[in-house]
């Protein structure tokens, strides 16, 4: 996140670490590894709440993390447009003024999260089928919304990460997460060479349905630019696209593999790794922050060098900052 966020908006900075919103690039695949996090903890949470509590206060207590992270995201995430004089405001559709101020631009990372997490909530802690089965008919459902005329009209609206309708396809890497839970914890059994397999039948059906686009043309494979021209069936972040997902929730599947075997089998730590996974959520706030900062003197032209230069800068202070609440106990919790 820290790398794709404060190198990518430079035009120097290499094609695979900027979003693009026609193709998957590196950088399209870190957000759904967040969700493939929410959806492990997600799970782990409610079934020792549903223990100690019982499914409803479980459910309700779901809900309000799921209320809370959409009105925190809200908040923090500026309208698209601003309406600076009365008389633009008032001559603004109320619908129009509804869209610029709340389902555009306000619909970025915590928003989206909020709203998966609600929609999921209802077989988070079901069965590997039932899981399964909700989140591959959430794709269709959004698949489906998408040829109705969704997909032209999140384009009209330059939407963020798949806009007010994303939460359907973002179940996606939410759910892909709480089945790791299961692998891990030993309850289907498989471990890591499951998740492998699971992770790469997952990428291939993201792929595969990419190769509907056109009426069935090869797709471009992921991490390249297409050869063809985009369409509902493109991996897109920005139109939250079922193949997207689906394949970036296949490779949340395999880059967690690879950590549980340097991890747990091997006992390996990175203390960056540690430092923001205690606190990420501050971690994303206080980045966001200081990379408002560094844009007043890093116009997206800059080489190279100063790119990086500024970047790494940012990315250091970011962690000192993050290291610093740690060290003081401050953990942002919702």
């Amino acid at each position: 996140m820290l790398l794709v966020n404060f190198l990518g908006d430079y035009k120097a900075t290499p094609a695979l670490l900027r979003h693009h919103n026609t193709w998957c690039s590196y950088a399209d695949t870190v957000m759904p590894q967040f969700f493939f996090a929410v959806g492990m903890a997600l799970r782990l949470v409610l079934l020792r709440e549903e223990q100690n509590s019982g499914s409803g206060l479980a459910m309700a207590r779901g809900a309000r993390r799921g209320l809370l992270l959409m009105l925190v995201g809200l908040l923090w995430y500026q309208p698209g447009r601003d309406f600076d004089t009365w008389a633009l405001l008032t001559g603004t559709a109320p619908a129009d003024v509804l869209r610029e101020v709340f389902l555009t631009n306000a619909f970025q990372a915590l928003t989206h999260i909020g709203a998966a997490t609600l929609w999921v909530l209802p077989v988070i802690t079901r069965s590997v089928g039932t899981r399964a089965a909700f989140a591959l008919a959430s794709a269709g459902l959004h698949l489906w919304l998408s040829h109705a005329g969704w997909y032209q009209t999140l384009h009209q609206w330059r939407v963020i990460d798949g806009g007010p309708l994303g939460f359907l396809t973002w179940t996606l890497p939410v759910i892909a997460g709480s089945l790791a839970l299961d692998i891990v914890r030993g309850s289907v059994p498989g471990g890591i060479r499951l998740l492998l397999t699971a992770g790469s039948a997952s990428m291939a059906g993201g792929y595969a349905l990419a190769c509907f686009t056109h009426g069935g043309a090869l797709a471009a494979p992921p991490f390249f630019p297409p050869w063809h021209s985009p369409d509902l069936w493109t991996m897109s972040q920005r139109a939250g696209s079922a193949s997207y997902l689906l394949f970036s929730a296949g490779f949340s599947l395999a880059v967690y593999a690879g950590f549980v075997q340097c991890c747990d089998r091997h006992g390996r730590r990175l203390t960056l790794f540690s430092d923001l996974g205690q606190n990420a959520l501050a971690a994303y706030f206080i980045h966001m922050v200081i990379m408002g900062l560094l844009g007043h003197v890093g116009p997206n032209d800059s080489p190279l060098w100063y790119a990086v230069i500024l970047s790494s800068g940012g990315f250091l202070v970011s962690w000192a900052a993050v290291r610093w609440m740690n060290s003081k106990n401050l953990f942002l919790r919702l």
